[in-house]
């Protein structure tokens, strides 16, 4: 079995939390029937998915009622962006250009059914701005999406100024959905923004945060009409059986990760994570030829406020980025050279967007870290990637 001391790329998928999987099967397999049955075995499977709805809700501090389970985060950013089709005319839409690729490339298919697609350009520091998103803002756009965390940088986006940008560009007009993925954001930073009015939906996964894979969850404060249909299941949002064991597992994750005032040990866990980035930022920096990405991204700045602490990015030029991923590898360290959604593809969307240079964006790596991540293997990291950079030196 690989060991976790040394897994850094928990922003590709978290080790599984061992006691919330067996505690969510056990679950499962004693509330066996459909929830959707209206005998005592679907009612029994219902209350037991309610009974998860509202812990989900509870840890993201949003009525129970705005809780959808679906099958990830890729489905959960799909379902507000695909209900446009239900529409009978087309307008435009406005996705910021560092989406994630579950975001970025539907939103591209999207431009074949009519649809016009703005991609809004953060700045070089890989932030989009309020700015960015109301110069792109027409009469006909009804949908927006912005990420709570980038993928790659870490960088985190002002979303509530976004939303309440648009809740001012918009007044006493329709306003566009506007959507979060906060797919690396839950159990990482806090997710008060959820509460702004501006924010109308939001996008969930169980496997970033300790639970199982094919389980997440979308969060909805205001109506929409699905574009896929089925059985009706989740108030015909998104139609399909529902997935007991699944849903079980992410809110309980939910209940012990989310960072909130309501989870001080989660609050704790933050504050820690952030202290120990700082260090490892300064042992990169020690490394001769090392780049921060963004370039501003400094230990004295280091804060959940602007970046997330368990994603850093550096690049090393002169390494491949998957040279150094696979030299790290060889010595039993982990790591990726970004979004695991797009590993079998070098071109890098969101460095070209942020006008990385040609030689940084093809040497950058990205170290990402969890709860179980000890400042001691993070040293030892540092200590192998100035190891790798003295060999390729000479």
């Amino acid at each position: 079995m690989i060991s976790k001391e040394h897994y850094f790329d928990w922003a590709a998928t978290a080790p599984s939390d061992e006691e919330i999987l067996r505690k969510a099967l056990d679950t499962s397999i004693e509330h066996w029937g459909n929830p959707s049955s209206i005998h005592e075995a679907g009612t029994d499977a219902r209350k037991a998915l309610e009974e998860a709805r509202k812990r989900t809700a509870d840890a993201l501090e949003v009525p129970a009622d705005t809780i959808y389970f679906t099958s990830g985060g890729t489905e959960s950013d799909h379902i507000p962006l695909l209900s446009l089709l239900s529409r009978q005319s087309k307008g435009s839409i406005i996705v910021s250009a560092i989406e994630h690729p579950a975001v970025r490339e539907m939103a591209k298919m999207m431009k074949n059914t009519g649809w016009e697609c703005i991609f809004a350009a953060p700045d070089k520091n890989g932030f989009v701005q309020p700015e960015s998103i109301i110069e792109n803002l027409k009469s006909d756009t009804a949908f927006v999406a912005v990420m709570a965390v980038n993928n790659e940088t870490g960088a985190v986006q002002p979303v509530a100024k976004i939303a309440e940008a648009l809740e001012s560009a918009c007044k006493g007009k329709r306003k566009p959905l506007f959507h979060v993925d906060c797919v690396q954001a839950a159990g990482k930073i806090p997710l008060s923004f959820l509460g702004h009015k501006g924010i109308d939906s939001a996008a969930f996964s169980a496997h970033k945060i300790g639970g199982p894979r094919g389980i997440g969850a979308l969060y909805l404060s205001r109506q929409i009409t699905p574009f896929l249909r089925g059985g009706g299941q989740e108030k015909t949002v998104r139609s399909g059986t529902e997935n007991l064991f699944g849903a079980t597992a992410l809110s309980l994750c939910m209940e012990k990760y989310s960072v909130s005032r309501k989870n001080p040990a989660a609050e704790k866990r933050l504050q820690t994570q952030v202290e120990y980035t700082k260090s490892f930022i300064n042992l990169l920096m020690e490394i001769k030829g090392c780049v921060m990405i963004p370039h501003s991204r400094t230990a004295s700045n280091e804060s959940p406020e602007l970046y997330s602490p368990w994603v850093v990015q550096a690049s090393f030029p002169g390494i491949p980025g998957q040279v150094m991923e696979r030299a790290l590898s060889a010595e039993g360290f982990y790591i990726s050279t970004g979004s695991a959604c797009s590993s079998g593809h070098h071109d890098r969307p969101v460095l070209d967007t942020m006008g990385i240079s040609g030689a940084e964006k093809e040497s950058a790596v990205r170290f990402s870290f969890g709860w179980d991540t000890t400042y001691e293997a993070m040293q030892s990291l540092a200590e192998h990637v100035k190891k790798i950079a003295l060999q390729f030196a000479h």
